[in-house]
């Protein structure tokens, strides 16, 4: 069975940074591009940014352009999002996907980890 277990959620203060991992099973990671979906209190998730399956080729949503970087390790089926120069903005759950390497792209919505929380606040 596919499994997405999201960690590395936290509090921080804005301008501050977090990292977050996804580990993957039960699928061949590596041949999937691998995307972040947020979803903020009250609003519908979000796409934040992909990554292709080899690795090569990213996107980003614009409210994350130059501050979020994703990244993988297909060795150890592990995806990735470090989230620098924190904004208010950004408090969401945090959810990695199979598939979405860009905006609008079709992603796996069967298949969903539990998330991890992010809270930006002074």
């Amino acid at each position: 069975a596919v499994q997405l277990v999201e960690s590395g959620g936290g509090l921080a203060q804005p301008g501050g940074s977090l990292r977050l991992s996804c580990a993957a099973s039960g699928f061949t990671f590596g041949y999937w591009a691998m995307s972040w979906v947020r979803q903020a209190p009250g609003k519908e998730r979000e796409w934040v940014s992909g990554i292709s399956n080899g690795g090569s080729v990213t996107y980003y949503a614009d409210s994350v352009k130059g501050r979020f970087t994703i990244s993988r390790d297909n060795a150890e089926n592990t995806l990735y999002l470090q989230l620098d120069s924190l904004k208010t903005e950004d408090t969401a759950m945090y959810y990695c996907a199979r598939g979405g390497l860009n905006y609008g792209d079709s992603l796996d919505k069967n298949n969903w980890g539990q998330g991890t929380q992010v809270t930006v606040t002074s």
